[in-house]
């Protein structure tokens, strides 16, 4: 039996038939030939002994295929684990561990489905009862350093899509650029918006300024999802300013949507001066809370730069204190959220799961207030995860990559503020006594147990942790022995 997500698509592909439904690298799919390809997908996945609520982890790397793959995942009663085809051999098999799914499916141009599958485990994994009719697992930095699996339901997923398409209205005419990755929800929902109003989804594999630039020009795009770094990135070079203005200038970008990470109110007001007849939506949500709690638009910006904005439809929000009592108007406390929409929880996580949540209400770790009892401005984090380009990740994770390597003593991470990144990721390691650890051989050693944007953009070498008055290892010692430059650099 097939969700609502697979329902919906099926719908959007008979009422669209003939209309072009994806298109990257010079090839163009109708939206029959993607239903086509996600049944031919769905009958091998059946054929193989698929069963309900059954994960399968898809290989992805935004390609036309891999929207077939997910939909066919779905049409066959199964939850689909999208999994970045560049993702380290280490990191796929801790995600493997959690999943315990039979199946793995990498659909290439050209290629039959039966010949995509293959087996990853010799038996299905045990019914659980938090995978019923979920859609799929999407797997995030975790606290303990370990990925978490959150398991979103079709019905969830669904009804947020429709919260979501009311206040931004997607329609059969929008050519939507996706540069995205659909490992995560934000390019999850722009990619199933797009698709269940008509339009077209134009993919990009990653996002490089320069065929940025010549794809929004050349196939005319009406609306764009994009994470601020990606913002930032553009903006630095100011040999692409004539690029950029020809694009705002063409008019035909009538949204950019960005959220993953901090606007900051100057590359807010930088993106409103070049594209000055495009809207700017800020958009605040987190894979747990199936994405898209606040929408900051124009209106809100302009009485209220700083702000979120306000909660999206059956969105409940209140901010409170470590005891989950409500502060006082105005006061800073955690932003916690409430709606129909929430997670079925972290997978084979119960005890995580309830850490979450307090009363019904998920926790985000978020500090924020609360501005005129209407809007919300975010004022830090409780988490120490680290938000490096819109990607949120954990110091713990890096930390235990780093200390795996034979020559490292102990290790620590930390985010460092940077006008490009949003943050930086900052490793300092102790090398075991007697030992030599150049930058090269760690550097080697981290590329095979954490991906690409876990990557730290610097590292340093010390006879031992920064530590704080306490005595014990401190990340705010380390962060101010960065901000001195009393530290040693490895080149």
């Amino acid at each position: 039996m097939s969700g609502a997500l697979a329902a919906a698509l099926e719908q959007a592909c008979v009422r669209h038939g003939a209309a072009t439904a994806l298109s990257a690298a010079g090839s163009r799919w109708r939206y029959d030939e993607l239903h086509a390809r996600a049944r031919r997908v769905a009958t091998v996945l059946r054929a193989a002994g698929l069963r309900a609520d059954e994960p399968v982890h898809v290989q992805v790397s935004n390609q036309p295929d891999d929207v077939a793959a997910l939909f066919g995942v779905w049409l066959a009663g199964g939850v689909a684990v999208p999994v970045h085809r560049t993702t380290p051999a280490a990191v796929a098999s801790a995600f493997h561990v959690k999943t315990r799914a039979r199946w793995q499916l990498d659909l290439a141009p050209g290629r039959d489905p039966a010949e995509a599958i293959g087996a990853i485990a010799d038996a299905p994994p045990a019914t659980r009862a938090l995978l019923q009719d979920a859609a799929f697992v999407i797997f995030t930095s975790g606290s303990t350093g370990a990925p978490k699996g959150v398991v979103v339901a079709h019905e969830a997923f669904r009804g947020k899509l429709a919260q979501i398409d009311a206040l931004l209205r997607f329609e059969a005419s929008d050519r939507t650029l996706l540069v995205l990755n659909i490992t995560f929800s934000f390019g999850l929902w722009v990619t199933l918006l797009t698709l269940l109003a008509g339009g077209t989804l134009v993919m990009l594999p990653k996002f490089e300024p320069q065929s940025f630039l010549a794809t929004l020009a050349a196939e005319r795009i009406t609306r764009v999802g994009m994470v601020p770094t990606m913002m930032r990135v553009l903006f630095a070079d100011a040999a692409r300013g004539a690029a950029i203005d020809r694009v705002a200038q063409q008019r035909d970008l009538r949204r950019i949507l960005i959220g993953g990470e901090s606007l900051g109110l100057s590359l807010a007001q930088a993106i409103r001066r070049r594209f000055e007849h495009t809207a700017l939506i800020d958009i605040y949500g987190l894979t747990e809370t199936a994405t898209c709690d606040f929408f900051g638009f124009p209106d809100d910006f302009a009485q209220y730069p700083g702000a979120i904005g306000r909660p999206s439809p059956q969105v409940v929000y209140r901010i409170a204190d470590g005891a989950g009592v409500p502060v006082e108007p105005g006061a800073v406390g955690e932003l916690q959220i409430r709606s129909p929409f929430l997670m079925n929880g972290y997978l084979d996580e119960p005890a995580l799961t309830a850490a979450a949540h307090v009363d019904g209400w998920f926790r985000t770790g978020d500090l924020a207030r609360e501005i005129d009892g209407t809007v919300v401005e975010l004022m830090g984090r409780q988490k120490e995860l680290i938000s490096r380009a819109g990607n949120k990740v954990t110091p713990v994770e890096i930390e235990t990559a780093a200390s795996s390597h034979p020559d490292v003593a102990a290790a620590m991470v930390t985010g460092v503020p940077d006008a490009l990144l949003g943050e930086q990721i900052h490793l300092i390691v102790v090398p075991n006594a007697g030992a030599r650890i150049d930058l090269a051989t760690l550097r080697a050693h981290l590329s095979t147990r954490l991906e690409k944007f876990k990557q730290p953009d610097a590292c340093y070498l010390a006879d031992a942790l920064p530590q704080g008055r306490t005595g014990k290892a401190d990340r705010g010692s380390f962060q101010a022995l960065i901000a001195s430059g009393a530290l040693q650099r490895m080149e």
